[in-house]
């Protein structure tokens, strides 16, 4: 997988609010019935969600992050901190990523 849990990733494409944003990665969902992954982002496409509360307390209003198709979302490059693609690398038995841009290893 290109991009992982706790990567630090710049919004492609989208809606006007949340293209350009930059954020980390919270989660990373493959959906099996459709075959589509999405990337969770910390603060981007917040979503409301009404949760009810027992013993006769009031309920709330909560905001939550909502996902985001991973094919919108772009690596930035540890050392330049612009977007970047990514590629693989051997390095004894260790299969590491590898920012494009800048050669420097991701993880």
């Amino acid at each position: 997988m290109k991009i992982k849990t706790g990567d630090k990733v710049k919004i492609l494409s989208g809606k006007k609010e949340i293209k350009g944003k930059t954020g980390k990665v919270v989660q990373v969902i493959f959906n099996k019935k459709n075959k589509k992954t999405y990337a969770v982002v910390e603060g981007i496409n917040m979503r409301k969600k009404h949760v009810r509360s027992g013993g006769g307390r009031s309920g709330q209003i909560i905001e939550l992050p909502g996902p985001v198709h991973i094919s919108n979302v772009m690596l930035v490059d540890p050392k330049t901190d612009k977007p970047t693609r990514v590629g693989y690398a051997k390095e004894g038995n260790d299969k590491k990523r590898v920012a494009k841009k800048s050669g420097e290893y991701i993880d």
